[in-house]
């Protein structure tokens, strides 16, 4: 579940920014708003899911299956993570352009 969650949140910013692109509806700075929160929150889900996860091999001393599957969503939620902030911080010097470029 973890690798799951991990995945749509490093995909989830390219994906609102691809939805700006292809469809009339969408305007590229509020598609852009949803996929870092959408990213923000899926690889937050993915990092503590991974962590109940790498919590419950502990306590099964490694008989329960998914250690890699745990450890690849976790990273995979972290790099969704970052993906967002990157596009946060994008965001936010698109908008000081606006307000102090003229």
């Amino acid at each position: 579940m973890s690798l799951l969650l991990g995945f749509l949140a490093t995909l989830a910013l390219p994906a609102g920014i691809a939805a700006s692109r292809y469809s009339k509806r969408v305007d590229l700075v509020p598609g852009g708003i949803a996929g870092i929160v959408a990213g923000c929150v899926l690889g937050l889900l993915a990092v503590l899911v991974a962590r109940r996860g790498r919590r419950r091999l502990q306590r099964t001393l490694g008989r329960a299956r998914g250690r890699h599957a745990a450890r690849l969503g976790r990273v995979l939620g972290v790099l969704g993570i970052f993906v967002a902030f990157t596009g946060a911080l994008s965001l936010g010097f698109y908008r000081l352009l606006q307000v102090f470029g003229g």
